[in-house]
């Protein structure tokens, strides 16, 4: 089973306009909700693929009934922690003009110590039939800096392996406390790590006691970054399509590999770059195209090249 824990839930609000233009006011069809938040897309993406999963998180206010509702008609098994906070609202504008997603996430409401100990709770008593814990997504502001490295420590007290996928000084807690994976994005690892060479920043999250990093490069593809080795994965062509979730897609697709103990990076580095591209045609977050296997098949993959630097004037 996957478990996946997504701290800082949200209710996913998205429109699709023909072209978006600042400023202006725009009509749309009716828009799209569902239950949202990384670990929640992660928890869709694996079950639609045939996974076990459950996803633990929190819900509170309207927008948490609604979030509730939604996952529970959508059939994905989940346990939900009411919070007195309202649960944070996601809102993604998708120009189809130009093929871009403009999103704007609330930051959520931090729940308070005794609501951050029920979760916990949740985690513990699910936690005997996980092959694999996912942590995905922002932390509240507020939130107890313990939080990421005591929900590591648990699962690996249970011998499960552990995806962390956030950003922030959380990100960094996550590697100091032997996180399995993590999966930072380039604009994420440089805001972390201040360091500006992608394989310079991924090697400081694995010098603090990371296993694998999986670094998104958005259309460039994707690495897979260890101790010893570089890998570059990227499509032949560029995708174009809403790539919100594209990440989560594949977080999933590495939590799927590593429920079933397949640990090798090349492996796990084909499989998430190609559930993320799948993402990408697909409108929603938390869904991945049934031509992921193609998409796999046109994937290049090589010894990671970074462009020179350029010598100062």
């Amino acid at each position: 089973m996957l478990l996946t824990v997504p701290p800082n839930p949200a209710l996913d609000l998205t429109w699709h306009v023909d072209l978006l233009t600042f400023g202006e006011t725009h009509r749309a069809d009716a828009g799209a909700m569902r239950a949202g938040g990384k670990g929640i897309n992660v928890a869709r993406v694996a079950h639609a693929q045939g996974a076990s999963v459950l996803a633990v998180s929190t819900a509170g206010g309207r927008s948490g009934v609604e979030l509730a509702a939604e996952l529970g008609a959508s059939g994905v098994p989940h346990r939900l922690v009411a919070v007195v906070g309202s649960t944070r609202q996601s809102i993604a504008l998708v120009d189809e003009a130009l093929g871009d997603t403009t999103v704007v996430n609330e930051r959520g409401v931090n729940p308070s110590d005794p609501e951050w100990a029920a979760l916990l709770g949740e985690v513990v008593d699910a936690l005997p039939g996980a092959q694999v814990l996912v942590i995905s997504g922002s932390v509240p502001p507020g939130a107890p800096e313990t939080l990421v490295p005591l929900l590591i420590g648990t699962a690996q007290d249970a011998g499960v392996p552990v995806i962390v996928d956030t950003s922030g000084p959380a990100l960094l807690r996550a590697a100091d406390a032997g996180a399995s994976v993590v999966k930072p994005n380039a604009a994420e690892l440089v805001e972390a790590t201040g360091l500006t060479d992608p394989v310079e920043g991924a090697r400081s999250l694995i010098a603090r006691g990371v296993g694998l990093v999986l670094l998104s490069l958005g259309a460039d593809g994707m690495l897979a970054v260890t101790e010893s080795d570089v890998l570059h994965a990227r499509l032949d062509a560029p995708l174009s399509g809403n790539p919100t979730g594209a990440g989560d897609a594949g977080v999933a697709a590495c939590a799927v590999l590593l429920a079933d103990g397949i640990r090798d990076p090349e492996t796990i580095l084909r499989r998430a770059t190609a559930w993320s591209a799948a993402a990408v045609l697909m409108p929603l977050a938390g869904e991945i195209s049934d031509d992921w296997s193609a998409l796999e098949q046109r994937l290049v993959v090589a010894p990671f090249a970074a462009p020179p630097r350029e010598d100062p004037l």
